[in-house]
């Protein structure tokens, strides 16, 4: 009898280590699979795997990555979005050419990895930063990513996600709303970067912009005054040859953020973990005023939200239609004066602003701001000017064709110089703009030498 118990004791161990093992393990391998009712969690158990319902249907099925410690199910991943398993008979696996595929019992492959290498030993892992990699790992070498989800997001930007392009393969790295709180099939509403010279972070509805942050400038983005230094993360837009993403790196490792669009609201929006309240508190959003709309006053035409109405046409511009209701912009501005290039045009500087929409832009990244002022007077199409990087007080950005999307933000916009007739520009300007030139190049100190010896 004793030894039938010790028997009966020992089964019931080794099925809870087995338990445990298949429940708690961060890895897949091609010997293994995972099914409706099973996880996987990341070895500091921040994330988990596995499959969930939506809504109020229990059976539509859908294989995900959610918070684990978080009691609210917060997923931040779905493989399947718009093709959820109407039964629990999901199975996800590593199939012989060594690719992820999600089955069902009734309509086989629901969804698969696209992984173009076919690997020797191929492993699934889960990684403490909720990304799930597809990997070949081969004894003795070193390991070969074929896959992974932060390259392939729903709706959710976690931190050390890139948003924006790989420009060597054309992988384009964008999030999109679920289309409703029980549908994570993609929405109209999709946030990415746009890999311009001077590029920009955008939110479209469909096929149309929608929000800009307005370029990177060393700091912040220019019309993102909510996206300042906080003690939580610390973020960036990196431009390159190879890469234009923008990514947010964690500075407190037990703080968990996230960021999302939201099709019910037509927002992006960040969201902290309030351990106290055990709820998800709201940090900042975007759009943050109807001023934020794209193109909400035309072309030359500045939004201010404080004002009555909050369109109004820069210095030295008109309304385009004089007939034009006040309410609608549409048409924007026009100038008082028309330039004339070859008899000298000259520049106003207009500060606090969110700059223009960068689609026809041009930057140099080791000019200097006098040298960006003679580059943009070479081109009579250049519009505009400002320092690039207003933390290094470096770099040129200039731009052609009209200037559309400005706001004036105060708190975090930046100054802009505004091509004008040379009677528009005001004479003291050119004066001032000498003046400077002259103490930085020291040319003051060489003409009164050159009068003297006249």
């Amino acid at each position: 009898m004793e030894i039938l118990f010790l028997k009966f004791i020992f089964i019931i161990l080794l099925l809870f280590f087995f338990t445990r093992f298949s429940c708690e393990t961060d890895i897949l391998t091609s010997s293994t699979n995972l099914t409706d009712g099973r996880t996987i969690v990341s070895s500091d158990e921040s994330f988990e795997l596995g499959f969930f319902s939506s809504g109020s249907s229990a059976k539509s099925r859908f294989l995900g990555i959610w918070y684990k410690n978080i009691p609210i199910q917060t997923v931040v991943w779905v493989a399947n979005r718009c093709n959820p398993i109407n039964d629990a008979s999901g199975v996800l696996m590593v199939n012989s050419t060594g690719n992820l595929v999600l089955l069902s019992q009734s309509r086989g492959v629901v969804w698969a990895s696209n992984s173009k290498i076919e690997a020797q030993n191929p492993v699934v892992q889960l990684l403490d930063s909720g990304n799930l990699v597809l990997k070949d790992s081969i004894a003795g070498e070193s390991e070969i990513l074929l896959w992974q989800s932060f390259d392939y997001p729903a709706d959710t930007l976690l931190p050390g996600m890139k948003l924006g392009w790989d420009l060597r393969t054309g992988l384009n790295r964008q999030i999109s709303a679920w289309k409703s709180p029980d549908d994570p099939c993609p929405g109209d509403l999709i946030y990415g970067v746009l890999p311009y010279n001077n590029p920009d972070t955008v939110i479209w509805k469909g096929s149309r912009k929608y929000y800009r942050t307005g370029p990177w400038n060393g700091i912040g983005m220019s019309g993102a005054p909510q996206l300042k230094p906080n003690p939580w993360f610390t973020f960036n837009l990196v431009s390159n040859e190879e890469e234009v993403y923008y990514i947010f790196y964690l500075k407190n490792k037990s703080a968990i953020t996230r960021l999302i669009v939201n099709q019910t609201t037509s927002r992006g929006e960040r969201y902290l973990w309030n351990d106290d309240t055990r709820t998800w508190t709201g940090y900042n959003h975007f759009p943050w005023d109807d001023c934020d709309t794209y193109e909400t006053c035309g072309a030359y035409g500045t939004c201010v939200n404080t004002a009555l109405p909050p369109c109004q046409c820069l210095k030295g511009f008109k309304l385009k239609s004089q007939e034009e209701s006040s309410v609608d912009w549409f048409q924007g501005c026009v100038r008082n004066k028309p330039l004339d290039c070859h008899k000298g045009d000259g520049f106003i500087k207009v500060d606090g602003l969110k700059l223009p929409d960068t689609a026809h832009s041009w930057v140099n990244k080791s000019m200097n701001l006098n040298e960006c002022r003679a580059k943009c007077l070479e081109n009579c199409s250049c519009m505009a000017y400002t320092t690039l990087d207003i933390k290094e007080s470096s770099g040129c950005a200039i731009w052609f064709d009209d200037l559309i999307d400005l706001k004036q933000v105060q708190s975090a916009g930046q100054d802009l110089y505004i091509r004008m007739a040379a009677s528009d520009s005001g004479i003291g300007l050119e004066i001032q703009y000498f003046m400077k030139f002259c103490y930085d190049s020291y040319l003051c100190l060489v003409f009164p030498v050159l009068f003297s010896v006249n």
